[in-house]
C-alpha cells in the first residue's frame, strides 16, 4: 500500500496556506497589522479545518497499512502521539520564554499529539461513531466559553479533536480498507513540489517560525 498523491497534495496546500497565514500572524503580533484581520481570521480556521481533517484520514489509511503488516497496536500510536506532543511542549517552553503573553499553551502539535492516542478506539470502530461524536465534539466546542487568555496558536481537544473524528470518518469512506474507493481523472507526480511539502509537514512547521522571525529581523523589525 503506496501513499496517496492526492492526501500529499492537498496537505501541501494546506501547509502553504499556514506558512502564509502564520506569517500574518507574526506580522499582527510584532508590527500591528491590522489590514484584511477578518479575512485572515477566516483563513485561518479554514487552513487549520483542512489540516486537522486530513490528520484523521491519514490516520485511517496508516492504521489500514499497520493492520496488514500485523502492526495496528495501541504502543505504535501512543509513542507516536507522544513524541508529537512532546514536540508541541517543546514550543510551549521556547515560546513561553520567547512571548511570554501569548506563548503557546496547547497548540495545533499538542493537539495532534492527543489525537492520534485518543483515536485509536475509533478507528476501530464503525465510521457512523466517528461521524457524529465528531458533531457533537465540534457544536459541544463552539458552545464552550471561550477562553480569556491571549496565545498565538490555540487548538483545543474540542471542538478540534471533532475534526479528526470527521477525517475519520471520511478516511473510512474514501479509502476503506486502504484503498482509493474513488476515481481520479488526473494524476499528479509524486515528485512535485507541492507533494514533496505535503510528505514533509511535520520538520517545515518545526522550523518555519524561526525562518519568519529572521526574515523580520532583516527587515528592521523590533521583535522582542
Amino acid at each position: 500500500m503506496g501513499r496517496f498523491w492526492e492526501i500529499d497534495f492537498t496537505r501541501g496546500i494546506a501547509l502553504v496556506m499556514m506558512l502564509a497565514s502564520n506569517f500574518v500572524t507574526d506580522l499582527q503580533f510584532f508590527t500591528n497589522y491590522t489590514k484584511f484581520s477578518e479575512f485572515w481570521f477566516w483563513f485561518a480556521r479554514i487552513t487549520a479545518f483542512i489540516f486537522i481533517f486530513l490528520v484523521g484520514i491519514s490516520l485511517n489509511i496508516g492504521y489500514n497499512k499497520a493492520k496488514q503488516e500485523g502492526k495496528a497496536n495501541f504502543t505504535k500510536y501512543l509513542k507516536r502521539g507522544l513524541f508529537i506532543f512532546a514536540l508541541g511542549l517543546l514550543i510551549t517552553v521556547i515560546t513561553y520564554f520567547i512571548i511570554p503573553q501569548a506563548y503557546i499553551r496547547f497548540g495545533v502539535l499538542h493537539l495532534i499529539g492527543i489525537s492520534i492516542i485518543l483515536a485509536y478506539p475509533f478507528l476501530r470502530l464503525k465510521r457512523g461513531v466517528s461521524l457524529w461524536l465528531g458533531l457533537a465534539f465540534i457544536v459541544l466546542g463552539l458552545l464552550l466559553p471561550q477562553p480569556n487568555f491571549s496565545s498565538v496558536d490555540y487548538f483545543p481537544p474540542l471542538p478540534w479533536f471533532g475534526v479528526v473524528l470527521l477525517g475519520l470518518y471520511f478516511g473510512k469512506l474514501w479509502y476503506a480498507q486502504g484503498e482509493r474507493k474513488f476515481n481520479l481523472r488526473h494524476e499528479i507526480s509524486k515528485k512535485n513540489p507541492i507533494c514533496f511539502l505535503g510528505r514533509n509537514t511535520l520538520w517545515i512547521y518545526l522550523i518555519h517560525q524561526p525562518i519568519f522571525i529572521g526574515i523580520l529581523y532583516l527587515l528592521g523589525v523590533k521583535l522582542f
